[in-house]
């Protein structure tokens, strides 16, 4: 190593070389103090009387604290150490006038204090710098464990990595999933800073010697070259440098590193392309490549491969994340199958209402006044809300089928049951017509049979028209209805209309359960058959309280329990009032209720046009039931396009 010795105009450097030279000491070299550089070299600084009077303690201060180390020397005047020397600055002192070998031993003393001081300085900045790449890698660390979105993760992962290399381009190449043996790279993804205009255009490469990128991920091994021009003689792999030709760019040191799984299994490769000196620097010209182009060093190789480490942990992780969000989106299908397979009248409905939620909740984000102005929901809500309204009607699966696809009042055993009645009561009363004609002829013969025939027949015929009568109003009230209408007096009379069965006894032509039944004003359900489809809902909550939902999604089985509530306290289980429901479950409400209406007919209803079910979604507005600015967003936007069926 050489050491530089600083001596000032005053000081006589001509006996210092020659007492080096003396004693054969070789690595010293002799300046004159013109100015304090402290350079990469130990460096002293011989302080006499005069010198003093130059330098200002700031200029020693500056001067030591960069490494430097004092020599002071004593003054022909000066009996001790002068006063005015700062002795916290002063590695050593020789009186006047120094001797040859006290000089020597005096400068090693005092190269060795700098020496020291240059060592504790470059490691304390190397402490530093590590402390500072340490805490970087902390922080990369943590946005790429909590970036869920894959494509997003890929990029902040090569932005990071060229940052931290100081890279003016990158490419991430990725292990491509196959069914065939052979392995291949595909490539995924890049960066460059200097012509950001380049397009991406992806291509797959065999997992073999034969590039770079195969190279590395065969051996999982870092590849450092200074010059990808200039391989290493010997060297299976290639650089095509096809890139470089067509769009002007000069690819020269480069950095590939393999990123492999916590099981040594390879994931991908981490290419960055031309370290610059300046990360900033943008590299236009062939001579920016060769002012602005350093190589990669050993320490690049260990920063950027502890982040290609925490890179393969992230994307195994969110691949992970996706393999799951498409298991629990098959478990979502299937559960809505299972739903519909029980009642295929409503295919579809939970899909059409989960679709214009989702589209009422854009909206909302799109509005800019009223009381809604400025909300937003994030990635997660919105497919919170997504899969609230797809697993909405869930607890149907906890309902009778007869009561779930129940079409008309009475099930179709019990109207076959009331047909049967009726024909044999039609069948008794046309033998009853024909016995009274013979039992006629029996006894008075041809006398007056005439006028007796014609008496009976009229009242046959009578008779057989009020059966028909009776049945044709049975069909006729068994029929749902949507709102509440129908005037069942007459029906109620049958009930105390009886026939006689086969044992003689006497039966009503319809019971008490077929009269309640058919006299159900509105719609096909009964009172206690109407709380049964109501307890769906209590049935999808308490299932979906069953599933340990991640915490973004940890309110779907709120939302979805409160999608037949009421702003007025009207609606059901809970008759929740006002603020109390949440606005994902107002929106689902009125895309609920609209395709219910507008579904395809039902052979329980017959659809009814958009038109007619937004009157009747207004006049539940004007009630009170149902978001006024809601039902406005849902109505301007269109949202209810995407319900109805083609």
């Amino acid at each position: 190593m050489t050491y530089r010795l600083l001596c000032p105009e005053s000081f006589d450097a001509t006996s210092i070389e020659a007492a080096l030279t003396a004693e054969r000491v070789e690595t010293v070299e002799v300046h004159a103090a013109t100015d304090l550089t402290v350079t990469v070299q130990p460096t002293v600084l011989l302080l006499d009387t005069p010198a003093r009077r130059v330098f200002s303690r700031s200029d020693l201060q500056e001067f030591v604290d960069r490494g430097g180390a004092i020599l002071a020397l004593g003054g022909e005047e000066d009996e001790d150490v002068p006063v005015g020397l700062p002795e916290e600055l002063i590695a050593a002192y020789l009186p006047f006038p120094p001797r040859p070998r006290q000089l020597l031993i005096a400068l090693r003393s005092a190269f060795c204090a700098s020496l020291s001081r240059m060592e504790n300085e470059q490691l304390r900045q190397e402490t530093a710098t590590r402390t500072k790449e340490l805490s970087e890698l902390s922080s990369i660390g943590a946005a790429l464990a909590t970036e869920k979105d894959y494509n997003t993760l890929l990029d902040l992962i090569l932005s990071q990595a060229r940052r931290v290399a100081s890279a003016d381009a990158g490419s991430l190449y990725l292990v491509q999933n196959s069914n065939t043996a052979e392995k291949l790279l595909q490539f995924k993804l890049s960066q460059t800073y200097s012509r950001p205009d380049i397009p991406l255009i992806e291509f797959s490469i065999p997992i073999d010697h034969s590039s770079i990128a195969g190279y590395v991920a065969s051996t999982c091994k870092p590849l450092v070259l200074d010059d990808a021009y200039k391989l290493p003689e010997g060297a299976a792999y290639s650089i095509n440098r096809s890139f470089d030709e067509q769009y002007g760019y000069r690819t020269k040191s480069m950095l590939t590193i393999p990123m492999t799984s916590h099981k040594g299994d390879i994931i991908g490769v981490l290419q960055l392309l031309n370290r610059k000196r300046h990360f900033e620097a943008k590299l236009d010209k062939p001579e920016d490549f060769e002012r602005e182009v350093i190589p990669y060093n050993e320490r690049n190789v260990e920063v950027v491969s502890a982040l290609a480490g925490q890179a393969a942990v992230s994307i195994e992780n969110s691949k992970l994340y996706e393999d799951i969000e498409r298991l629990f989106e098959g478990f979502v299908t299937a559960a809505v199958t299972a739903i519909e397979q029980r009642d295929p009248t409503t295919f579809g409905h939970s899909g059409r209402v989960a679709g214009m939620t989702v589209a009422l909740a854009l909206a909302v984000e799109r509005t800019i006044t009223g009381p809604y102005g400025g909300l937003s929901f994030s990635r997660e809500q919105i497919r919170e809300i997504r899969y609230a309204g797809l697993l909405h009607d869930f607890g149907k699966v906890g309902v009778r089928e007869q009561v779930l696809i129940k079409a008309k009042k009475l099930y179709p055993p019990d109207l076959a049951l009331v047909k049967k009645r009726y024909g044999f009561i039609r069948r008794t009363t046309e033998r009853d017509f024909y016995q009274k004609r013979t039992e006629y002829l029996e006894r008075y013969g041809s006398e007056g049979y005439e006028k007796f025939l014609a008496r009976l027949t009229a009242e046959h015929e009578e008779t057989m028209g009020s059966l028909d009568r009776f049945l044709g109003l049975v069909l006729e009230s068994n029929e749902p209805t949507v709102l509440p209408e129908g005037n069942f007096e007459e029906l109620l009379r049958y009930a105390d209309v009886y026939y006689r069965d086969l044992d003689e006894g006497e039966q009503p032509y319809l019971t008490d359960d077929e009269v309640r039944f058919l006299a159900i004003r509105k719609g096909s359900l009964d009172e206690t058959e109407r709380l049964e489809i109501e307890s769906h809902v209590n049935h999808t909550y308490r299932f979906l309280m069953q599933i340990p939902w991640t915490r973004e999604l940890k309110d779907i089985p709120a939302i979805a329990y409160g999608h037949h509530e009421k702003l007025n306290g009207s609606g059901y289980p809970r008759r929740t009032r006002g603020d109390d429901i949440r606005i994902q479950t107002r929106m689902m409400t009125i895309s609920d209720i609209f395709d219910a209406l507008t579904a395809s007919d039902r052979p329980y209803k017959r659809a009814v046009p958009a038109e007619r079910a937004l009157n009747i979604l207004n006049d539940e507005v004007a009630d009170g039931m149902l978001d006024q600015e809601l039902f406005r967003l849902f109505t301007e936007a269109k949202v209810f396009d995407e319900a109805i069926d083609d």
